[in-house]
């Protein structure tokens, strides 16, 4: 049953969107999700995290909202040229840009106009199945490692083979980073703790429920990890179909 998910898992060869209607089909998707961008400049190790809050077909322009940490504005004005990176529903979309974005504010928020990219990535580099935990059986977690000072603890939201989506209570956003590995990442599964290192992808803070969302890419898993994993996913995913089953009676 294992060789099933890691199959399905397997990832999709990218594809290289060129007409304007397949970009602004294509990141119109990351804006209505609010899906988050990470930001990468060229010569840069820091990474920044934005959304998309327009997307024009008819004009060929685009608006980003403000980079968290702003401080990345300035190599905005520098006109360096970075990439763009979001993910939606398992697909990956990427492009690059040169620099030539416009600093303005709308609404009294900043934002960044520019013109769609003359060309996007699609990467399907997903199709596993993604499971969502009941409330009543959320696994506990634990992150930490050496860029951590002291480790914090969490709950498990979803899982797929590839990565999994965490909650935290209260604002945490100011002791992770984007883009960061963080080599200690310790789940207790219903059969036993499984610990690995993640890649922080995502990071959303609920004011209103004070609460930080964290979405993690497991990084270099251990066979006896990803068994794990897969044994979980696959746990979860029986368990739903049975759920399914029952509503249907």
């Amino acid at each position: 049953m294992f060789n099933t998910l890691s199959a399905v898992d397997a990832p999709q060869p990218p594809k290289v969107l060129t007409t304007p209607l397949e970009i602004a089909s294509t990141l119109r998707l990351l804006q209505e999700s609010h899906d988050p961008l990470i930001i990468t400049f060229h010569e840069r190790n820091q990474r920044f995290q934005s959304y998309l809050v327009e997307v024009d077909k008819d004009s060929k322009t685009l608006s980003l909202d403000e980079m968290i940490p702003p401080d990345g504005e300035r190599y905005l004005e520098n006109g360096e040229a970075f990439r763009i990176e979001g993910f939606h529903e398992g697909v990956r979309v990427a492009w690059d840009s040169n620099g030539s974005l416009t600093i303005g504010t709308q609404d009294g928020h900043r934002i960044y106009k520019g013109s769609l990219p003359e060309e996007v990535v699609y990467h399907q580099r997903r199709n596993a199945f993604r499971a969502a935990l009941k409330l009543a059986q959320l696994v506990n977690i634990e992150l930490g490692g050496e860029k951590l000072k002291t480790p914090i603890s969490g709950q498990l939201l979803d899982i797929s083979a590839t990565g999994c989506k965490l909650r935290f209570d209260g604002d945490i956003s100011e002791r992770l980073q984007l883009g960061q590995v963080y080599d200690r990442f310790i789940a207790a599964l219903p059969f036993g703790s499984m610990t690995t290192a993640v890649e922080l992808r995502y990071l959303h803070v609920e004011e209103r429920i004070n609460t930080t969302f964290a979405g993690v890419r497991f990084h270099n898993m251990s066979g006896l990890v990803q068994r794990q994993v897969e044994r979980f996913v696959y746990q979860l995913q029986r368990e739903a179909r049975r759920f399914d089953k029952d509503d249907d009676l």
